[in-house]
């Protein structure tokens, strides 16, 4: 065979029963399935931000212990996302996303009962790695079930669905926190981890290589896992120790030496990468452009977020309301995508998307700048909505579609693996152009040391209401000028993104010329 998936169509004949009704009924469970894993996982990257307060006080624990709850999940999840994306193309993507369904249920129920910071953050190591085993074939799985605008319908519907999880996740922690206690956004996991894992294994269609006899490249999996982590772990600690900490030079240092031993590993045969994918530029350029767009958009969530706490009194049901043109944006925006990718190009499509996510910060940051009405805040919020709705389904589209079928899950792992590391990167740029700017600012008034020191802590995490009335004007002054900044640097990478689109997807192939390895092909037999 040539390493086509098959289709629902294909499967339905598999199963005896017409394509029309049984090929839907797969694809629908597939994609129901797929997109309630995506909201799970996408929840719990933005859902504890809210809870760090109360999880710290019920546990006894100091606020920047606890703050590795959402540290530990994004770098697990992050560093095992491009072996989970190779592993599924060898033992099977039901099966990798069953696995990773199952870790995440089991791993949050013990969050929930954690009678401690430290059973809890290493749970939420678990929840990661669990996280990124249901992500990495995402793509590939619907990929397989649906065929040309049926499938740009069902990415795009999913893309926009996940995205609007992540931006949810304020809102819905806050409710559960305030009405039922912190517990809950973990332990509201387990029903829905238990529905989708008996959901796959009965009405899931599986893929599965037909030649098996394939091994596992162990040596390239821990040398790929080592090598992202290398990367997250100093983005995540450059801001809070220094840049030019040893918690920072140690893993750059390490993760050259881990880029070097993976590539020299990879050149072998049985190597776990396929090199040769990384020689096509619609699909390198779309894993850029995936960074690109998550770094302009949830690296700078953050700090909206911080400054939509400022107009809110500190409440996170409130902040998570002001969030609602974002991801109703998304949403709405979304689901005209089939439509817009039928008549437009990927490239024309994600520069557009870049140029409304820029658009929109324009509008934010001169929202901040100039004291202006809550309606700028809004048609900036929608903007940027827009943008990432229009941006992430053709980007998710060709990451699919210019490889070989049987490489489709070390392709979706790749691309999925970018954005994390580009979430990653986004607050660590932007915090470092928030400090100095703020501090900037604070310098220019004569403020004794202290005062000075309690006035950034308070502007750098929200807590406007904890300062004396005298210090709020210079507060909200110097918080306003440190995120026009944050905006403005921000808008020059959707700049950047928009000319990348239009260069590197132009003239887009629609497959790989050849297929990087030719005897596996795909089956959809797999047992559960």
């Amino acid at each position: 065979m040539s390493g086509q998936a098959p289709s629902g169509a294909q499967a339905a004949r598999e199963h005896g029963t017409p394509p029309s009704v049984e090929a839907r009924r797969l694809a629908r469970w597939t994609f129901a399935l797929v997109s309630a894993g995506g909201v799970v996982m996408t929840l719990d990257v933005t859902v504890v931000n809210v809870a760090l307060a109360a999880i710290a006080r019920d546990l006894g624990a100091g606020l920047h212990q606890v703050q590795w709850t959402v540290s530990a999940y994004s770098l697990a999840f992050g560093a095992l996302l491009l072996t989970a994306g190779a592993l599924s193309d060898r033992v099977g993507r039901r099966s990798v996303f069953v696995a990773g369904i199952g870790l995440f249920t089991l791993a949050s129920a013990l969050c929930g009962m954690a009678p401690d910071a430290g059973t809890l953050v290493a749970a939420r190591v678990a929840q990661g790695l669990g996280g990124s085993l249901v992500f990495a074939p995402s793509l590939a799985l619907l990929a397989a079930v649906y065929e040309g605008a049926e499938r740009q319908r069902a990415i795009a519907t999913y893309a926009a669905i996940a995205s609007a999880a992540g931006a949810l996740g304020p809102v819905v922690g806050g409710v559960l926190v305030e009405w039922v206690g912190w517990r809950w956004i973990f332990l509201v996991n387990v029903p829905i981890g238990l529905g989708v894992v008996l959901g796959a294994l009965t009405r899931m269609p599986s893929l599965r290589p037909q030649d098996i006899s394939r091994r596992l490249d162990g040596v390239g999996a821990l040398l790929a896992i080592g090598l992202l982590l290398s990367i997250h772990y100093p983005l995540m600690r450059g801001p809070e120790t220094g840049w030019g900490s040893p918690q920072v030079l140690v893993p750059v240092c390490a993760g050259l030496l881990l880029l070097v031993a993976l590539v020299a590993s990879q050149r072998r045969p049985g190597g776990m990468l396929d090199l040769e994918l990384l020689r096509i530029p619609a699909l390198s350029g779309a894993a850029v452009l995936g960074f690109l767009a998550r770094m302009s958009s949830l690296g700078v969530l953050v700090f909206t977020t911080l400054s939509l706490q400022r107009a809110a009194d500190a409440s996170p049901v409130r902040v998570g309301l002001r969030l609602l043109p974002l991801t109703g944006s998304l949403l709405v925006v979304g689901m005209c995508m089939t439509r817009l990718q039928a008549r437009f190009s990927a490239a024309a499509l994600v520069a557009t998307g870049f140029a409304l996510q820029g658009a929109g910060l324009v509008v934010l940051a001169l929202g901040a700048s100039h004291s202006a009405s809550s309606w700028v805040g809004f048609c900036g919020l929608v903007l940027m909505g827009a943008g990432g709705a229009v941006i992430f389904p053709p980007l998710m589209g060709v990451a699919v579609g210019v490889v070989p079928a049987d490489r489709a899950g070390m392709a979706s792992g790749l691309t999925n693996a970018c954005y994390p590391l580009g979430t990653a990167t986004g607050v660590a740029v932007f915090g470092a152009v928030f400090s100095s700017q703020l501090a900037a600012r604070l310098s220019l008034e004569p403020l004794p040391l202290d005062v000075a020191r309690q006035l950034r802590a308070a502007v750098e995490t929200g807590q406007f209401d904890t300062l004396a009335p005298t210090l709020l004007p210079l507060a909200h002054s110097a918080f306003s000028r440190a995120y026009v900044a944050v905006c403005g640097v921000a808008a020059a990478v959707c700049l950047g993104g928009a000319a990348l689109a239009l260069r590197v997807l132009s003239n887009l192939a629609t497959r790989a010329p050849r297929p990087a390895r030719p005897d596996a092909s795909l089956s959809l037999k797999e047992s559960p």
